[in-house]
């Protein structure tokens, strides 16, 4: 039976013919790259980071992080201060007793040759010269009391500065621990809401699920620090060599140390989002598959993935870690490995398929 078409569905039909005609286009099924890597899908306009947190999650947890971080490090300086000021103390405690016997020595010698002061000298002296040699005693001995008394001044001095000194860096130490514990509450608290209520048995249950660590992870090059020990503010300054956009020279040699460390799969870092670090150039992609971004890794791929986020977390002061995402699961400076359960039930925003790195 002959069908007959209306003029539009003509039109149609042969637009399409001309255009597999001029373009070779098949009506056939896809077939899936070979070989060619499969980036991360970009994130909608949602406010989702791409990686299974929505923004204000992200933002939270970025904040309580670097808070909890700075603080620890500002609090671990405190302590090598604290104990480089207890080892002062400890020398000028010392040096007291023998300056005090140096200096009663020399009051007692003091008295027993000038007991009678310069005009009692002047006076029983047999001959001018024996006046003049008691003199001279009496004014050597009247310096060397007067050097002592200094010394010995000087030390109480020192010892009393060692010793507020101790009590300030205490007070600072104090102050740091308050911060931590708010910024561990910070993220935690973040993580909670964000979790389905199901997952709080799962996250109770951070030391069965959690990946291990083996403790056997090599060293890596440590990020450039200020004179203080502190981290310097960097921005995306240096070009990505895992894709065409930026990334901060700190995560530029995280990567790189974890490449030397024998972890070579494929990686991306740089990428347009709404939210969280990727955009920064603060954040990169391992893909548990050597191929890339593929399904659930499995086998030897989840070993992969395993080694790989106890490598960043096992170097997380050296490199300057911020946190690290790994099936299903967060690992915080703060609390160690969390429940992550904000993906959609795909292998990319479930973390299944990468291990993520968020640098500071």
């Amino acid at each position: 039976m002959h069908v007959r078409l209306d003029p539009v569905r003509r039109r149609l039909a042969a637009t399409l013919a001309l255009l597999i005609a001029t373009t070779g286009l098949a009506l056939t099924s896809p077939v899936a790259a070979s070989a060619a890597p499969r980036p991360l899908a970009a994130p909608g306009d949602s406010g989702d980071d791409g990686e299974g947190g929505s923004k204000s999650l992200v933002e939270q947890l970025e904040a309580a992080s670097k808070g909890f971080v700075e603080a620890k490090e500002k609090l671990d300086e405190s302590k090598k201060r604290q104990t480089a000021l207890a080892a002062k103390l400890k020398e000028l405690d010392a040096e007291l007793g023998p300056k005090q016997e140096a200096l009663d020595k020399i009051v007692r010698q003091s008295y027993q040759s000038g007991r009678l002061g310069p005009m009692g000298a002047l006076l029983t002296a047999d001959s001018t010269d024996g006046m003049l040699d008691r003199a001279e005693t009496l004014q050597t001995i009247a310096v060397k009391q007067d050097r002592a008394v200094r010394d010995l001044k000087d030390a109480k001095t020192q010892q009393e500065q060692a010793k507020l000194a101790i009590d300030g860096e205490i007070t600072k130490q104090q102050a740091q621990v308050t911060v931590m514990a708010k910024r561990k509450a910070q993220a935690e608290n973040a993580l909670k809401a964000a979790n389905a209520p199901a997952d709080d048995a799962a996250d109770n249950a951070d030391d069965e699920k959690a990946p291990s660590s083996g403790g056997g992870s090599k060293k890596a090059t440590a990020a450039p620090r200020n004179s203080d020990g502190s981290l310097s503010s960097e921005s995306c300054s240096v070009n990505d060599p895992t894709t065409t956009g930026c990334i901060t020279p700190r995560t530029l040699n995280a990567m790189k140390s974890a490449q030397a460390a024998g972890f070579n799969h494929f990686v991306a870092c740089f990428r347009h989002q709404n939210s969280g670090e990727h955009p920064k150039g603060r954040a990169c992609d391992f893909a548990a598959d050597k191929g890339g971004f593929g399904g659930v890794a499995t086998g030897s791929s989840k070993t992969y993935g395993t080694n790989l986020a106890n490598y960043f977390i096992d170097n997380s002061s050296k490199l300057g870690v911020l946190y690290v995402i790994w099936f299903r699961r967060i690992w915080l400076p703060s609390s160690g490995w969390k429940a992550y359960t904000r993906g959609n039930g795909d292998p990319s925003s479930d973390h299944t398929n990468h291990v993520h790195l968020s640098m500071r």
